[in-house]
């Protein structure tokens, strides 16, 4: 008895076996492979359909949750996204604490050079810094603002909300600026939790500021030709509890290093040099 005969299509598939199409078979394959990791991974936000099927966070209901929007200031119907790779991650890698250090003062009272030698010292010890100088910022992120009372709070609040971004990524962050205002301080201040904002008074007096005058900015203050200068005609309110206050000693001001390792110190005492 004869045997059944093959399909021709059967037929052609069995006997191609040729090196082409077994490639191509591999090539699915490993795409597959691929695609299927990634899903699996840790590479996608937290709030992914994915992420929450494998965190048991999805719901078994047919119908999904509408996620809860939220309207801040002036913008609306916009979403958090968390990313499962968060701040304790980010401070262990880098072997530190975020935090922000925050450097005031009055104008000529030593806060870049101080906020420079910080970054410096720490630089040297291996630990990651940067540091955002007021006028530098104003450079471009703030080149939009003036000095008048209402443009500096928003200089104020941009560079805080910068800042906390910094400390959230483990960076050290050292802010220079005046920020003559209580008020805008203490809401930087609220911006970053668990008590990573250090607050460091440049206590030096007005004459010994004005005396140095290193951008001439005083003389020109004293003469009329700057409006709103802070210390002149626009006020300076001191800080009444700030972690740091740097002073003059014996009538002499200390030197970039040592004032620097005043603030290392305290650092290093905190607990914000190690993860």
């Amino acid at each position: 008895m004869s045997s059944p005969s093959i399909p021709p299509p059967l037929l052609l598939l069995r006997a191609s076996t040729s090196a082409p199409l077994s490639v191509n078979w591999r090539k699915r394959a490993a795409r597959a492979s691929v695609a299927a990791a990634a899903l699996a991974g840790d590479g996608g936000c937290a709030g992914s359909g994915m992420e929450q099927l494998r965190q048991g966070k999805a719901s078994s209901s047919p119908v999904q949750e509408k996620p809860v929007m939220s309207n801040i200031g002036k913008s609306t119907n916009i979403l958090w996204h968390d990313c499962p790779i968060g701040q304790p991650e980010r401070q262990k890698l880098l072997g530190q604490k975020g935090c922000v250090i925050w450097i005031t003062g009055l104008s000529g009272s030593g806060k870049s050079t101080v906020a420079c030698a910080l970054s410096r010292e720490l630089h040297c010890r291996g630990h990651h810094t940067y540091v955002l100088d007021g006028d530098n910022l104003r450079h471009g992120l703030n080149r939009d603002l003036s000095f008048k009372a209402e443009d500096r709070t928003e200089n104020i609040r941009r560079v805080g909300e910068v800042a906390k971004l910094f400390a959230d990524a483990g960076t050290i962050c050292i802010a220079s600026l005046i920020s003559p205002y209580r008020r805008d301080r203490d809401a930087c201040r609220a911006l970053v939790p668990d008590s990573r904002f250090i607050e460091v008074f440049m206590d030096l007096p007005l004459e010994i500021c004005e005396a140095r005058d290193p951008k001439g900015l005083y003389k020109l203050a004293r003469t009329g030709k700057i409006k709103g200068f802070t210390g002149v005609d626009d006020p300076y309110e001191s800080p009444v509890n700030s972690e740091i206050v740097i002073k003059m000693e014996d009538g002499e001001c200390p030197s970039p290093k040592a004032m620097a390792m005043q603030v290392l110190l305290y650092l290093e005492q905190n607990g914000y040099l190690q993860a």
